[in-house]
């Protein structure tokens, strides 16, 4: 996840350092401690593991705020959550833990292909502490 996580390196230099062409549609696995605990899909995969590790909205980073939300505890809303003291430090803690991880990528073309591959992968990786498919 390093590679995503250096301020002022956009998508394209990392698509050239990765030998793409441009950013994909796929599937993507974070590992911590060589451990699956999330896995996530996009129609811009190298773009959204990029605002994983330097988002700063809840939204864009919606990882890491999951992540600070059950280490703080809070009953806020997003919006409020955000501007908390408590829960920036954990939001910024759990952003370098995901800068500190390893991911693993596949690029997939077709959108029903993409979604049935996240939900099988999830699953199969156990992945349900972070993987939420609760419809908002």
């Amino acid at each position: 996840m390093t590679v995503f996580a250096r301020e002022g390196i956009g998508v394209s230099k990392i698509a050239k350092e990765l030998r793409k062409s441009g950013d994909f549609p796929g599937c993507y696995v974070i590992l911590v401690d060589r451990r699956p605990i999330y896995v996530g899909i996009s129609r811009g995969v190298l773009n959204r593991l990029r605002q994983h590790c330097l988002g700063k909205t809840h939204f864009d980073a919606s990882l890491a705020y999951r992540m600070a939300s059950a280490a703080v505890g809070h009953k806020l809303s997003r919006e409020d959550a955000m501007q908390d003291p408590a829960v920036q430090a954990a939001f910024n803690n759990a952003q370098q833990k995901l800068r500190d991880a390893q991911v693993a990528f596949i690029e997939i073309q077709n959108d029903l292909e993409i979604y049935l591959f996240e939900a099988f992968c999830a699953m199969a990786l156990d992945t349900s502490k972070w993987n939420i498919f609760r419809t908002h």
